[in-house]
């Protein structure tokens, strides 16, 4: 089955909604505590998670707080139970630069990748890179107890969906995707070939989403809250 949520600004939920929510935190988040399946914190840090989850947030999702202390997420674990605790994943395609190498060989000018795999790589709550492999930090994650990862990449190629069925594999329902900038996602394709199964969609797409998702009957184009992982 394919789980659809809304993903939106405290002022920006739809009041109609009728499905799981991601509410970014803001001003009238507190109007959302009860009913978000997650509250996400892009770069808020430890005490306004705890802030948050002490007001009755069922889950926070930590972004670059928890990227800048990987000792963040297991502390609130800790704290507050796994359950409650995930991680927020803006990312995107890392970039491939060449050089030659004309020192090892001087008969031949080699051209040397500076990637041997593509990945996507975290990006910092300002949009920069941050070098980091979302796959790799996201296995460190779950190691150290975060329950869910919302990770928000828009996919582009073939390339992207193998990533994506990657992290499927690796994190099962724990995974929930969501595009970032793409305004007319191929979300048939995320599902067909990146075996995407719970999707978060902005307001407008989420409007969309039986036209953006033909694969979902009519009885699942509001599915039910999130399961926990």
């Amino acid at each position: 089955m394919i789980r659809c949520a809304c993903l939106a600004g405290a002022a920006e939920v739809p009041l109609d909604v009728d499905a799981a929510l991601f509410v970014i935190d803001g001003d009238g988040v507190g109007a959302w505590l009860a009913v978000a399946a997650a509250i996400i914190l892009p770069a808020g840090g430890e005490a306004r998670a705890s802030e948050l989850l002490t007001a009755g947030a069922t889950r926070v999702l930590l972004g670059e707080a928890a990227l800048r202390d990987s000792e963040l997420i297991p502390r609130l674990v800790a704290r507050f139970g796994a359950e409650r605790i995930g991680v927020f994943v803006p990312a995107r395609r890392m970039e491939v630069t060449w050089s030659f190498d004309t020192v090892s060989n001087a008969d031949f000018r080699v051209v040397t990748p500076s990637l041997c795999e593509a990945g996507w790589e975290i990006l910092r709550a300002d949009g920069s890179a941050s070098g980091i492999r979302a796959d790799w930090w996201l296995g460190e994650m779950k190691k150290r107890g975060a329950s869910l990862a919302l990770v928000q990449v828009d996919i582009g190629d073939d390339t992207d969906l193998n990533l994506c069925a990657g992290l499927v594999e690796d994190l099962g329902d724990r995974l929930w995707l969501a595009p970032r900038r793409q305004a007319d996602p191929a979300l048939a394709d995320w599902v067909a070939y990146g075996k995407a199964a719970q999707i978060a969609l902005s307001p407008g797409l989420f409007a969309r989403r039986a036209e953006l998702l033909p694969v979902l009957a009519p009885s699942d184009a509001v599915p039910g809250v999130v399961e926990e992982a």
